[in-house]
C-alpha cells in the first residue's frame, strides 16, 4: 500500500487508487455519495479519523481521484 497500512478520508489519491483497482470496471460518476461512503469504508486499512469526517467535498474528490487513476490503470477502457 502507500506510506502506511492505515488512512483516513483525507488520503483521497490512495483511496481513489484502491477503489480504481478493486472496482476496474464501475463509472466512479455513476456511485451515489452514500454508496461510495461504504465501499471506501470496507478497503482493508481504513480507518476513519474522528476530526477530519466525510463530507461532500471529500466524496467529489475522491470520485476525481478515483476516475484518474481508473484512466491509468493498464487496459483501461474508458467509454464515457
Amino acid at each position: 500500500m502507500g506510506k502506511s497500512d492505515e488512512f483516513g478520508w483525507l488520503d483521497v489519491e490512495l483511496i481513489g487508487e484502491q477503489l480504481a483497482e478493486s472496482h476496474p470496471t464501475v463509472d466512479p460518476f455513476s456511485v451515489r455519495f452514500t454508496a461510495l461512503a461504504g465501499m471506501v469504508e470496507k478497503l482493508p486499512g481504513f480507518m476513519p479519523d474522528p476530526d477530519h469526517p466525510c463530507n461532500e467535498k471529500i466524496l467529489e474528490a475522491i470520485q476525481a481521484a478515483w476516475h484518474a487513476a481508473r484512466e491509468d490503470l493498464p487496459g483501461a477502457d474508458d467509454d464515457e
